[in-house]
């Protein structure tokens, strides 16, 4: 018998917000021993608890910088906001609130969330250096034609990520290290690259 996590994830392609983090309340709302993988893993169930804390966190203490705001206020057709992501993903949980803040400042954004382990398995048309690396966040036009997409990390965090790596530093010490770096940068790099690639995305809508 399927799990109800694993019924209420084949009956969607496109979650609103509120059905994303309802996902992680039913995730949490049982044991391992009754998930399929991978929450039959005790490990994920824990990154699902301390995600859903991290977001809550960024929604109390993030704040979006006066040059976005603009900019996303600007936004004058409607855009479709696909962001591919999981509720294990540590990443996720320091730049969603970030992109649900932004999205709420202009009703012609609209913003919905695909796991990448499930259908659709769109993350293949988004790779980055041909891994399947998340979130990725992908901004279509009206037709839904893409003109904009960011993500797994901000840049600086990438490349403290593939040092660690390089340097063989265990999981324990990368994550810890992922977590420190978000915490300083307190959003500043993702608001600044979203900036960035919305511009990209505007001037591309209007041509």
């Amino acid at each position: 018998m399927q799990d109800l996590c694993t019924v209420f994830l084949s009956n969607l392609k496109y979650m609103t917000f509120t059905e994303y983090q309802a996902l992680f309340d039913d995730i949490l709302s049982k044991s391992a021993e009754e998930h399929t993988a991978p929450y039959n893993n005790h490990a994920y169930l824990e990154y699902v608890k301390l995600n859903r804390s991290r977001m809550s966190r960024w929604f109390k203490t993030g704040k979006l910088s006066s040059k976005l705001t603009e900019l996303v206020e600007k936004i004058t057709t409607p855009q479709q906001w696909v962001v591919i992501t999981e509720a294990w993903c540590g990443d996720a949980s320091h730049s969603v609130p970030f992109m649900k803040m932004m999205a709420d400042l202009n009703p012609l954004i609209d913003l919905s969330f695909e796991l990448r382990d499930s259908q659709p398995y769109n993350i293949e048309h988004y790779l980055t250096n041909g891994t399947r690396s998340i979130p990725k966040l992908v901004v279509r036009d009206a037709d839904g034609k893409d003109i904009g997409t960011w993500g797994p990390r901000p840049k600086d965090c990438q490349i403290m990520y593939k040092t660690l790596l390089s340097n063989q530093a265990s999981s324990e010490t990368i994550k810890i290290e992922m977590q420190n770096w978000y915490n300083n940068n307190k959003g500043v790099d993702i608001q600044e690259e979203l900036y960035e690639m919305l511009s990209m995305a505007l001037q591309q809508q209007e041509a």
